[in-house]
């Protein structure tokens, strides 16, 4: 299960990282300086791609990760190719990049099925306290090693 690095609003739920509030140590100061920079970053990429594919704006919740990965990539993959051809580019092309085919609607079932039951269990493992806290105090340890270690 992947995480995101979150501030301090955010419920404590198995995918969320969030700083230390008022750290005590060298650990947990170490790891609220990287997680808030990181942070930063990753919130200064992600507004870059979500204000130029309407899709990374959408709810992620009804794919699967393999796909979220592939959509990511395709979005950093296009924006780089974007800005590539921007710098190359001297004269003005005009592309239609609205061009949409129409998505023909599935259908929707009403009953329980594996799909659905799997994705309440992954739910209910996201919302859980206890794995937020191993995760955090793992990430912890992780970033004090590679810091030691430097």
């Amino acid at each position: 299960m992947g995480y995101y690095l979150a501030d301090g609003i955010y419920l404590q739920w198995a995918t969320f990282v969030k700083t230390i509030p008022c750290p005590q140590g060298k650990k947990n100061k170490h790891f609220a300086e990287a997680q808030e920079a990181y942070r930063k970053d990753v919130e200064r990429a992600f507004g870059v791609l979500q204000a130029r594919f309407a899709i990374v704006r959408g709810p992620a919740r009804p794919w699967d990760l393999q796909t979220l990965t592939d959509i990511m990539k395709a979005c950093v993959i296009l924006h780089n190719m974007i800005i590539e051809d921007e710098r190359d580019d001297g004269g003005e092309q005009n592309i239609d990049y609205e061009q949409i085919d129409k998505i023909p609607l599935s259908q929707v079932s009403l009953e329980r099925t594996p799909d659905i039951m799997e994705f309440i269990q992954q739910h209910r493992r996201i919302r859980d306290r206890e794995t937020h806290s191993r995760l955090q105090s793992d990430l912890v340890e992780h970033l004090w090693q590679i810091y030691s270690q430097s």
